[in-house]
């Protein structure tokens, strides 16, 4: 059987309308974070998966079962044998006309782990161009699955074989160029690791010989016909294991990619200030500014990474550079993410002040908060993804320590819960005065673990979230009246009928207010003080906000002066009055009577009734 000749495989395919805004807006700005995410990944992995993801990860946890059916069961039949490894491989690079080469099911048929990711697919080409030069190779004389099964042996060696390959030309130019298809810890058959970490140096030394069977490699890769153009001067040359071309190439990629990273920060910047100058916000300019540069660098760095491989670098050297360039691309990413979540969230926060509700001023800056908690998460996984640490025994490791990590982050989990009831039961929401056991003051932010709140003397007292579930919090910010309770003292010397329209003419500048509560307030002479008469005054202020009703008071108080001024009546002082007469004889019990009368009838005093029209009077007087 020709390894020109294809089979045709099967193939799987795989609470207010402000605040439903404002939760869209941000569920929109992490789906665009996840796709600003997804490049990275494509980018570092350059659609190669390796040997033991996917399925070969589900193979991988069947084969340490001692069962040996179940072992059997989870091994892919393209991978059972070595006959079969090879078919998919020339199957996956040499497809009929019309279609193109499966990269990803050529990559698998290799083991990896001893090469960089970015280089599989050229190495995958630069093996295939290898198995092009030993000549014709017959799938049907290897290994079927029954048969290595039954030979019990971890190795098929592909090249050399037998006395005619040692005597090939392919074996004169490169005599320690082998190439062994391995049985791994899983069980499936592969191009062993050994085999595929020397194929470029083996390829190197013979690709100058006639292709013998199956179409040019090159055709599939722009590295190798690159590297086909460039001058044997500067090819055979060489500095620190690397060729002079490829350090040229070098210098030329990171000169491309600062070119790119400037180009992507001017067209973003003038993105920035249309919008900006559209919406009217200096602020969010600023914020454009800051995003601008790790945007750059996040272009410069996805450059890098898709182009290094083209270089045909020596593979550690390889692997150095795409480490750095993976770290830098990370690290701009998460950068940038950051900004785009400050961009947005002060986009939106300005929406929500034009809002009627606060409940959105809350909700923003916890959402910011756990945006930016996500996207670290997100740069953890990828930069351990680069740095190929696995994450699974991290998971194995923390389920273990599971307890203590429980013990110590019981505050933790407190006080997330704790912001979760406040979101829920929304006791207050921010610019609210509240006062919770000692702390007292206006509510500036709402976050993960702690609630910040702006005393009146201006310090910034932090509030566990936990401390919320249990504390008793006073609202005065939902106030809907405020109250005024206080005493007006008055000189005792003031006649009862002064009083009486005292009391009522302040009743009516309650009742004239525009800001007070008409239906419920209490103005009495209500106790005698020490050195005054003392009148209750119980009204209410229906005020928005302690600004209007600190103003109101004021406006309610002076005209409480002028209509005491306009009738006479003098406010007390503390004062003491010593009083000395000469004792008299007691009147005859006859004569209490007439001494009763007289003390409370005065000629000049008024009765009640026409005493509270007087003062009726009068603040219509004054209020006109």
């Amino acid at each position: 059987m020709d390894h020109c000749a294809v089979v045709s495989l099967n193939r799987c395919c795989p609470e207010s309308r402000s605040e439903t805004r404002i939760m869209k807006s941000f569920l929109h700005l992490f789906a665009a974070l996840l796709l600003f995410f997804a490049p990275v990944s494509a980018v570092q992995a350059q659609e190669i998966p390796l040997g033991g993801t996917g399925s070969a990860a589900k193979a991988s946890d069947a084969a340490k079962k001692p069962d040996q059916e179940q072992q059997a069961q989870a091994i892919r039949p393209q991978f059972d044998s070595p006959q079969s490894t090879m078919r998919t491989f020339l199957e996956s690079m040499n497809p009929p006309p019309g279609q193109k080469r499966d990269f990803d099911a050529a990559v698998e048929c290799m083991d990896t782990s001893k090469i960089a990711r970015e280089a599989g697919r050229d190495t995958a080409l630069m093996l295939y161009g290898i198995l092009n030069r030993i000549g014709y190779i017959d799938v049907d004389r290897y290994w079927n699955r029954p048969e290595a099964e039954r030979r019990q042996k971890t190795e098929f060696i592909v090249f050399p074989r037998g006395d005619e390959q040692q005597q090939s030309e392919v074996y004169r130019l490169y005599p320690q160029g082998s190439v062994i298809i391995s049985r791994d810890k899983n069980g499936e058959w592969k191009f062993s690791a050994d085999t595929v970490a020397g194929v470029r140096d083996f390829y190197d030394h013979i690709s100058s010989l006639t292709i013998r069977a199956g179409v040019d490699e090159r055709q599939g890769s722009l590295a190798l016909r690159l590297r086909s153009l460039i001058p044997p001067s500067l090819v055979n040359r060489s500095f620190l294991t690397i060729e002079l071309w490829q350090w040229i190439g070098l210098a030329l990629i990171i000169f491309a990619g600062v070119v790119i990273d400037f180009l992507i920060r001017w067209l973003v910047l003038v993105m920035g200030k249309r919008s900006a100058s559209k919406r009217g916000a200096d602020a969010e300019a600023l914020t454009w500014k800051k995003v601008i540069r790790p945007v750059g660098l996040f272009a410069a760095a996805a450059f890098w990474i898709s182009t290094l491989h083209l270089l045909l670098m020596p593979d550690l050297a390889l692997r150095i550079l795409l480490l750095a360039a993976r770290l830098f691309l990370m690290l701009s990413a998460v950068w940038a993410a950051y900004g785009l979540t400050d961009l947005a969230s002060e986009i939106l926060a300005r929406k929500a002040a034009r809002t009627t509700t606060r409940f959105d001023d809350v909700l923003i800056p916890l959402l910011r908060k756990s945006l930016k908690i996500l996207i670290t998460i997100f740069g953890l996984i990828y930069i351990a993804d680069s740095l190929q640490i696995e994450i699974a025994p991290l998971l194995t490791g923390l389920g273990i320590g599971g307890l203590g990590f429980a013990f110590a982050a019981k505050d933790t989990i407190e006080n997330l819960f704790g912001s979760i009831t406040v979101i829920a039961d929304r006791p207050f929401e921010v610019g609210d005065w509240i006062v919770i056991g000692d702390v007292e003051g206006t509510v500036e932010e709402l976050g993960f673990r702690s609630t910040r709140v702006r005393t009146f003397y201006n310090s910034l007292v932090t509030v566990p979230n936990a401390t919320l579930v249990r504390a008793t919090v006073d609202n005065f910010g939902k106030r809907k009246y405020r109250r005024v309770k206080t005493h007006i003292g008055i000189q005792y010397d003031t006649p009862p009928d002064r009083i009486e329209a005292f009391c009522e003419g302040i009743r009516e500048l309650i009742r004239v207010h525009p800001y007070t509560r008409k239906d419920y307030y209490q103005v009495w002479l209500h106790r005698f003080g020490p050195s005054s008469l003392d009148i209750l005054l119980y009204a209410f202020h229906e005020a928005p906000d302690w600004q209007t009703e600190l103003r109101e008071r004021h406006r309610l108080f002076l005209d409480i002066i002028r209509l005491a001024d306009r009738l006479g009546v003098q406010f007390a002082f503390p004062t003491q009055t010593l009083h000395i007469y000469k004792e008299e004889k007691p009147p005859a019990p006859g004569d209490l009577a007439s001494v009763f009368k007289e003390l409370h009838r005065e000629e000049n005093e008024l009765p009640p009734d026409r005493a509270q029209n007087a003062g009726r009077r009068i603040v219509r007087e004054l209020t006109a």
